[in-house]
């Protein structure tokens, strides 16, 4: 680290630097704000998602006791085939949205199973879907976090350490600047005081 040179051209350059933290702060905190806010979005939504899972559960719990019969083969009526994930810019972080998700029913016979297999399988699509958009949705919160985190680190850096350091480094060195022209001031007169006296 470069020590602090009291200069009238230090004294510029740490102005200058003083100026621009100043005026990067706002948009910096501003950006905070934001993401802040987006963040309270992504949460918002990942506990209504987990709501409706809840619900779907709680509905087959009081729909379909009959799930606990073993001796209905239930496995493999329904496949994800494919989940199509977009990234999208959210005050400059770019996050995950669930586009689109393809899920498709195995075929099976109508008089092989129980009448209540056609609303089990809705609601196994129902939760496959939800558990995805759970699982995009927990990212996208981690992402947001993670963005939170780093633009605060910035503006705590900016406000605690770098702003009051170039106050600090002005402060020294205009004191210092002062002291030497005081300090010059008066060799002046001594000086001008030494020849009347030389000269007399």
């Amino acid at each position: 680290m470069s020590r602090l040179q009291y200069s009238k051209a230090s004294l510029h350059k740490q102005s200058a630097l003083l100026k621009r933290y100043r005026q990067y702060l706002p948009s910096l905190d501003l950006k905070r704000q934001q993401l802040i806010a987006e963040r309270a979005k992504a949460m918002k939504q990942m506990r209504a998602t987990q709501q409706q899972i809840e619900q779907t559960l709680q509905f087959v719990r009081d729909n379909l006791p009959m799930l606990a019969d073993e001796n209905i083969k239930l496995a493999e009526l329904v496949a994800v085939n494919d989940i199509r994930i977009e990234q999208e810019n959210r005050v400059g972080v770019e996050i995950p949205r669930l586009a689109d998700i393809d899920i498709s029913e195995k075929a099976y016979s109508f008089f092989c199973k129980p009448h209540w297999v056609d609303l089990y399988v809705r609601k196994l699509k129902e939760m496959l879907t939800l558990k995805i958009q759970l699982q995009v949705e927990r990212r996208r919160l981690e992402l947001l976090d993670h963005a939170v985190k780093k633009v605060t680190q910035r503006v705590n850096l900016f406000d605690k350490i770098l702003i009051p350091k170039a106050e600090k480094n002005i402060r020294k060195i205009r004191i210092f600047l002062s002291d030497s022209e005081r300090a010059a001031v008066i060799r002046a007169k001594i000086t001008k005081q030494k020849r009347l006296r030389h000269a007399s």
